[in-house]
């Protein structure tokens, strides 16, 4: 049995959905996170599950290489996501230092 990159990309985002969706279950992933995971996966389905369609994309924009311009995506997609992440963990630092200061004041 013979599988290709295109059908391993299908497993690996099913899998992946379920696992993020099992995180969420169990409440070691919270559903405002998991919304974009689940989203990244379906669109690695998409993507995957037409592959004439990045190809056209990638025609469109002028990559030579299609394969590419999916990796491309990927990467702006988590540098995004992390710089999200750094905002709100600054958002968090903030207030606990606020939530501290109030307690050394109550004390």
């Amino acid at each position: 049995m013979y599988i290709n990159i295109y059908q391993l990309a299908i497993i690996f985002s099913l899998l992946f959905i379920v696992w993020v969706l099992e995180s969420v279950r169990k409440g070691k992933l919270q559903e405002k996170y998991s919304i974009m995971w689940v989203f990244f996966a379906v669109v690695l389905i998409v993507c995957s599950a037409i592959p004439s369609m990045s190809l056209m994309i990638a025609e469109l924009l002028e990559v030579k290489y299609a394969p590419a311009f999916i990796f491309l995506v990927g990467f702006i997609f988590l540098l995004l996501y992390v710089f999200h992440l750094t905002k709100i963990i600054s958002q968090q630092n903030r207030k606990i230092i606020k939530l501290a200061e109030e307690i050394a004041i109550l004390n």
